[in-house]
C-alpha cells in the first residue's frame, strides 16, 4: 500500500464570477520512506497540492489518502516546513521546538520536552543557541530551527514548501546537505514531499521528481532519480551522467514554459 495516494484530484478556486482550476486530474502515489520532489513553473499548483496534503484544503474532485484513509483535515502524522521560517518571534529557539512537540504529545514533562528539543537542535547544529530568539539568528539558522521543530514532532510525513528558497546560495547548499544527512540517517525514514523550483536541488535530494505543467496544474512527467546514495552536490557535478541528465531535465522543464509563452503569443 502507498503511504500517500492521489486519485484524479482536481482543485478549483472561485474567482469573482469565474472558476480557476489550480490542479486538474492529478494522480500519483508516494511510497513510505520515499523522497519525492514536485517541480514546475510558478502557477503549476505546487503549493496548492501541498495544502491538500496538509489537510488545509480539499479537492473539488478526486481523493487523497494517507495509509489508505482519506484526508479529512490536518494531522499529527504530518509536519510542514515553509519557505519563510514561521518561528514565533516571542519564543526562544528551544521554546519554538517545544511548542511543536506539545502539539503532538501533551503528556511529556518539561524536563522531557527540553531534552527532546535540545537533542534535535544539536542534530541541526544549533547547540548553544537554545535561548536565542529568532531575530538573533541568521536566516539559515532560523530554518534549521524550523526543521528541528518539524522533526521533533516525529511525523511520518514531512511536507516542505520551498524550504530553502529564502536563504542565500551558500546556506542553501548547507541546508540541503543537512536535510539529506538527517533523512538518510534517521531510524525511521520520513516520507517527504518537497516543493521546489530548483532542478539541481530536486535531483540531489529526490528518489523521484514529479514535473508539473501550469494553468491548470497537471503532471507532465514522473522521473526516477537513480544516482546512488549517499549523495553530495560536489560528487554529482563530477559525473558526466549527472550533467547529461540535468541537461535533459532542464530541456523538458523549459520546453513546457516556452510552449505556454508561445501559446500566449499566438493568442495575442
Amino acid at each position: 500500500m502507498s503511504k500517500i495516494e492521489l486519485k484524479n484530484v482536481t482543485l478549483n478556486y472561485a474567482e469573482r464570477k469565474s472558476v480557476f482550476t489550480a490542479l486538474d486530474d492529478v494522480s500519483f502515489s508516494v511510497k513510505a520512506g520515499e523522497f519525492v520532489s514536485i517541480i514546475g513553473a510558478s502557477g503549476c499548483g505546487k503549493s496548492s497540492l501541498l495544502s491538500l496534503l496538509e489537510g488545509l484544503n480539499f479537492p473539488t474532485q478526486g481523493v487523497i489518502t494517507i495509509d489508505g484513509q482519506e484526508i479529512t483535515g490536518t494531522g499529527e502524522d504530518r509536519a510542514v516546513v515553509f519557505q519563510h521560517y514561521s518561528l514565533f518571534p516571542w519564543m526562544t529557539t528551544r521554546g519554538n521546538v517545544i511548542y511543536g512537540i506539545k502539539q503532538v504529545n501533551k503528556k511529556l514533562t518539561n524536563q522531557e520536552l527540553t531534552a527532546i528539543a535540545d537533542d534535535y537542535l544539536e542534530k541541526v547544529g544549533l547547540s548553544g543557541f537554545e535561548n536565542k530568539y529568532p531575530l538573533q539568528l541568521s536566516g539559515g539558522m532560523q530554518q534549521r530551527a524550523a526543521i528541528a521543530r518539524a522533526l521533533a514532532m516525529s511525523p511520518s510525513i514531512l511536507l516542505m514548501d520551498e524550504p530553502f528558497g529564502a536563504v542565500d546560495a551558500k546556506n542553501r547548499k548547507i541546508l540541503q546537505e543537512l536535510l539529506l544527512e538527517l533523512w538518510e540517517n534517521s531510524e525511521e525514514k520520513k516520507t517527504v514531499v518537497f516543493v521546489t523550483h530548483d532542478i539541481d536541488e530536486a535531483i540531489l535530494l529526490s528518489d523521484r521528481i514529479i514535473m508539473m505543467t501550469s494553468n491548470p496544474g497537471r503532471i507532465k512527467k514522473e522521473i526516477p532519480i537513480d544516482f546512488p546514495r549517499p549523495r553530495t552536490g560536489s560528487h554529482l557535478l563530477e559525473s558526466k551522467k549527472y550533467l547529461n541528465f540535468r541537461k535533459e531535465l532542464l530541456a523538458t522543464f523549459f520546453n513546457d514554459i516556452s510552449e505556454k509563452i508561445g501559446g500566449e503569443e499566438v493568442a495575442l
